[in-house]
């Protein structure tokens, strides 16, 4: 399985199954799907494949501009790299699904809810405000530390492990917060085992000793910002109507310089408002981030800031036009790290992700401040996917064997996509939100993914032209 596009004047070729990444010339791209079917049907031989090409062209009325040497060269280059197994390669993952749904898995990471409260009123919030579809609550230290208790009981022989602080604004229960954290490094040498903490905030109570504090034991802090002031101020706002971004923007830019430009996130959401969100990623990255996510609002087409299906070729649009503008950045020495863009073409992740995802309901799981588990913070109040508590554990089996087995061969919609391996399936809780169905798939969501993935396959190219010229 191939997939080919042309984007930035980079003829890009993509093998699904191996993950392989060629960029091509005119003739190459041409002839390629010639080629990927004589390919299928057994062909080997340079004359065969080369005659068939010819023959292919001819019966579809392609003329083709290509002489013979240049077809020749085009042919040997095609076979070259499916003989190196980079190109028209099996899919060596679905004969093993089978194994992979019943693999032995563990718990090895925690959203912790401790506070189902927020100070601002975002009008996408999903959790509303923070109460999710419930009341108003603060998770209490004992709550806390069973839920630690539950993950290192739950975790086998993982050592390391995540727990996330969120809400919500995680900072409205700060005391709760750094005695967690200690409780939890208490626990690593006798348990063997190690804590990986983040924090994600909307920066209303930063302070300094929060900052000191989150630099020494945060690996990550994801800072919640839409971008320009006016883009900002109408979807994050205080419960009093007036704007959080002049607050907050001191603070975040004074946390990500003390953490040198690294370990955070200055995360923004982008709407049906705002679909020049590249002048938001711009203008953050002119404020000095260098970790940056602005990503689309997920919401019923109902609500007057959703992403609306018209609305998708002129973001499709927007992010050619992001992708080109950080190619720039990056070549005048000012890049920055778009987080859709960041693919790892040389390894990737493991089998497991690759195939399902974030593991959520099997390996990562939600716990409320009175200590519920749910698959993910999108499912929680959500009472149908309530899988137990941090008193008695997973009491609901079924439901996390549901997640287990959601993978990207059970998604149907999954089975032809070149992106399958790069979004492993997408977001269930957008799936169920969308389709009724964990196996289903959110459409505009899995439309803006692919792009994101052409895009940052496409910067790889356009950057790889830089690497030799940095050398001399």
């Amino acid at each position: 399985m191939i997939h080919q596009y042309r984007n930035n004047g980079y003829n890009i070729v993509m093998d699904v199954n191996s993950g392989s990444v060629h960029v091509v010339d005119d003739c190459v791209y041409e002839i390629l799907p010639e080629a990927e079917k004589l390919y299928g049907e057994g062909v080997r031989e340079k004359q065969e494949m080369l005659a068939g090409v010819k023959k292919g062209l001819q019966e579809t009325g392609a003329v083709s501009s290509f002489g013979e040497q240049e077809l020749s060269e085009a042919v040997d280059e095609i076979l070259e790299l499916a003989e190196a197994q980079q190109l028209f390669t099996e899919d060596i993952y679905e004969k093993y699904i089978g194994d992979f749904k019943n693999r032995q898995t563990v718990v090895k990471a925690l959203c912790l809810h401790v506070a189902h409260d927020c100070n601002l009123a975002c009008r996408y919030c999903f959790a509303e405000e923070g109460e999710y579809h419930g009341r108003r609550a603060i998770m209490s230290y004992e709550v806390g530390k069973k839920a630690l208790d539950f993950l290192v009981a739950s975790s086998g022989n993982r050592v390391n492990l995540e727990v996330d602080f969120f809400g919500g604004e995680p900072l409205m229960n700060w005391q709760v917060v750094k005695d967690l954290v200690a409780y939890g490094r208490s626990l690593e040498e006798p348990n063997h085992k190690k804590f990986r903490f983040t924090l994600t905030t909307n920066g209303v109570l930063l302070n300094d000793e929060i900052q000191e504090f989150l630099n020494r034991e945060m690996a990550n802090v994801v800072l919640s910002i839409d971008g320009r002031r006016e883009v900002n101020d109408r979807m994050r706002p205080h419960r009093g109507g007036q704007g959080s971004y002049d607050e907050i923007v001191p603070k975040f830019q004074k946390l990500a310089d003390s953490r040198g430009q690294f370990n955070y996130y200055a995360r923004g959401t982008f709407t049906h408002y705002n679909l020049d969100f590249a002048e938001d990623v711009k203008h953050l990255a002119d404020l000095g981030f260098e970790q940056l996510s602005v990503e689309p609002v997920v919401a019923d087409e109902k609500e007057p800031y959703a992403i609306r299906r018209e609305d998708v070729p002129a973001i499709l649009e927007e992010y050619d036009r992001l992708a080109v503008e950080l190619i720039r950045r990056h070549k005048e020495g000012k890049g920055v790290n778009f987080f859709h863009y960041m693919i790892d073409l040389s390894g990737g992740p493991c089998v497991a992700k690759r195939l399902s995802g974030c593991g959520s309901g099997t390996e990562y799981l939600a716990v409320t401040p009175w200590g519920d588990l749910y698959p993910c913070h999108q499912f929680v109040g959500q009472e149908e996917f309530l899988m137990g508590n941090v008193d008695e554990g997973i009491t609901r089996e079924d439901i996390r064997d549901r997640f287990k087995s959601c993978n990207v061969y059970t998604k149907e919609k999954c089975k032809d996509c070149f992106a399958k391996f790069y979004c492993s399936g997408g977001c269930a809780a957008n799936a169920w939100n969308f389709s009724g169905d964990i196996n289903g798939c959110y459409e505009i969501g899995c439309e803006l993914q692919r792009k994101r993935v052409e895009c940052a396959i496409m910067m790889k190219a356009a950057l790889a032209e830089e690497e030799p010229e940095a050398e001399n």
